[in-house]
């Protein structure tokens, strides 16, 4: 989906607002309690629920103490509808005062003018690092500038089952730091039958077809690469194909797992007791899934030539049709406090964004959450490019003609780094 459309009716609003505005006050000349109005926020950050409804609030009676003549008027999208919902707002001309997107977003729709650039606010590179983790700068960022701010992050490692290992004679607790050393041990620990069918595979990438792009961009992290570097495609010289040719040869030569295999409820076959090794997700419930699983993970980074963990993960920008811009600063500094990313992190499986929170209760519930928190440094994430929505689903696509050998990775990575913007 193209914004081109959209944005021109932004240029066209920005235009009526300019000639219409007067000399009355603005108002960052009003003091907040004088402000009055109402600030539109789209959030998917906030679940269609009674506790999401519970949080949101809690953040707003925490906003209006400040602004209390400031209304807020929610809309709880979802990250299945936010897309469409963006592009509708900014065609009909009535965009958003306050947005939450998700890891990958921000260049796309800041190279359109749909964001403010956050430095009016006092907000820099520098400042995030220092509040939030330094991992979660870069996703706020276009063409070196800020245009959002890190709320939560969903970052998963890998994990191995102690006692797989332990019945395939490796040492749990001396886990892979290399990718051969993956792929050797994930050869040891698959179990098939006489038929040589899989029963258990020795890693789990826990991706079902058609969506290996995160595991992509995990292992080219691993190599030492970022999907995007300063907006040119990272995965061109040389360990792109590596990290392609990587995945396509667990599946098709070692066949440590099936293209495609997963778990019947989707969760990560580690969480069942059906994979000795794999990718985990940020959050583990261990009474859902047991505390005997719990207690059999060993977890731990995925490893080459730096360690890398895959990050998804919520940020929020002021819109830039605003007519209250500091009142919407105001109310994502309202969800940036410590008890509100605590709650959220928890609602989104994710950890905070924020520093200094490793004794959070969203961190210390589950020990993925611990696990991930304690290791956001080695955080790499998708996007980079300013057309990524478009290009998200394309990737996915090509990603699977190599793993099913109907391309080779050369050919598909060229092809993405012609369609990248």
């Amino acid at each position: 989906m193209r914004f081109a459309g959209a944005i021109a009716g932004l240029a066209a609003i920005g235009m009526v607002a300019g000639a219409c505005s007067s000399g009355e006050p603005t108002a960052s000349e009003v003091a907040p309690e004088e402000v009055t109005g109402t600030i539109r926020v789209l959030a998917p950050t906030f679940p269609a629920s009674n506790e999401g409804q519970a949080a949101f609030d809690d953040v707003v009676a925490a906003f209006q103490e400040e602004y209390p003549g400031v209304e807020v008027e929610p809309d709880f999208a979802t990250f299945g509808n936010l897309n469409e919902k963006i592009s509708t707002a900014l065609a009909g001309g009535q965009f958003y005062d306050v947005v939450v997107t998700g890891m990958g977003w921000v260049p796309p729709l800041a190279s359109q003018g749909a964001f403010l650039n956050l430095d009016q606010f006092g907000v820099t590179a520098e400042t995030i690092a220092e509040e939030a983790n330094p991992a979660a700068v870069s996703p706020a960022l276009y063409d070196g500038e800020v245009y959002a701010y890190p709320l939560l992050i969903g970052a998963g490692g890998l994990a191995l089952s102690r006692s797989a290992f332990e019945e395939a004679g490796l040492d749990p607790d001396s886990p892979p730091s290399s990718l051969e050393e993956i792929a050797d041990m994930a050869e040891q620990l698959t179990i098939r039958d006489d038929d040589g069918t899989i029963i258990r595979p020795g890693f789990d990438f826990w991706a079902a077809a058609n969506g290996y792009r995160h595991r992509f961009v995990s292992v080219l992290g691993a190599l030492g690469r970022d999907l995007y570097e300063d907006g040119e495609p990272g995965y061109m010289d040389g360990e792109g194909v590596e990290a392609l040719e990587w995945m396509s040869d667990m599946i098709n030569e070692r066949e440590v797992i099936g293209y495609g295999q997963k778990s019947a409820s989707g969760a990560p076959m580690l969480l069942s007791g059906d994979a000795a090794m794999g990718f985990l997700g940020g959050y583990i419930d261990c009474d859902d899934v047991g505390q005997e699983i719990c207690d059999d993970l060993e977890f731990f980074l995925l490893e080459d030539q730096r360690p890398a963990m895959f990050a998804g993960g919520q940020l929020a920008s002021v819109g830039a049709q605003t007519d209250l811009p500091e009142a919407s600063w105001a109310f994502i500094e309202a969800m940036s406090t410590p008890e509100a990313q605590t709650v959220l992190a928890s609602m989104n499986f994710g950890v905070p964004a924020l520093a200094g929170m490793a004794d959070s209760e969203a961190v210390l519930s589950n020990p993925s959450s611990e696990f991930s928190y304690a290791n956001l440094e080695y955080s790499v994430y998708e996007g980079g490019a300013t057309n990524w929505l478009d290009l998200r689903d394309t990737f996915n696509n090509e990603l699977d003609k190599v793993l099913l050998g109907q391309a080779t990775a050369e050919e598909v990575l060229t092809y993405l780094a012609e369609q990248s913007e």
